[in-house]
């Protein structure tokens, strides 16, 4: 079993809780990783045995692109769309990052973290 990983994916999206913030949008940062099998990508240098980290990238941006409340919610999406879409992988942790969100005091970031499997 192997990882393949994106860090420190970059977006303005429009999540919250508040209207305000739907409306406004924000700054998050997206890490994903996921479990699969790639020994035949590594032995054979061949992309069709592997994750692609361009779809992982897609499927982000697009989940990233619906405004939501909550961002489990969208966390959620993303996993689910992973397991669905990418068969090669066997596990998927997702954490999403929110830069100072609106508590009433000092804060850089919330962030929410889901793992899910087949």
């Amino acid at each position: 079993m192997g990882k393949v990983a994106l860090k420190g994916l970059k977006f303005k999206a429009y999540h919250g809780y508040y209207d305000e913030e739907r409306q406004k949008g924000n700054q998050f940062e997206v890490n994903i990783s996921v479990k699969t099998v790639f020994i035949k990508a590594a032995e054979n240098d061949d992309l069709e045995n592997t994750v692609d980290y361009e779809q992982l990238y897609k499927i982000v941006k697009e989940e990233m692109g619906i405004s939501s409340k909550l961002l489990e919610h969208v966390v959620k999406r993303i996993t689910d769309r992973v397991l669905s879409e990418i068969k090669a992988v066997d596990k998927v942790k997702v954490s999403l990052s929110k830069f100072n969100p609106p508590i009433g005091g000092e804060c850089r970031e919330s962030k929410v973290t889901l793992k899910a499997k087949r």
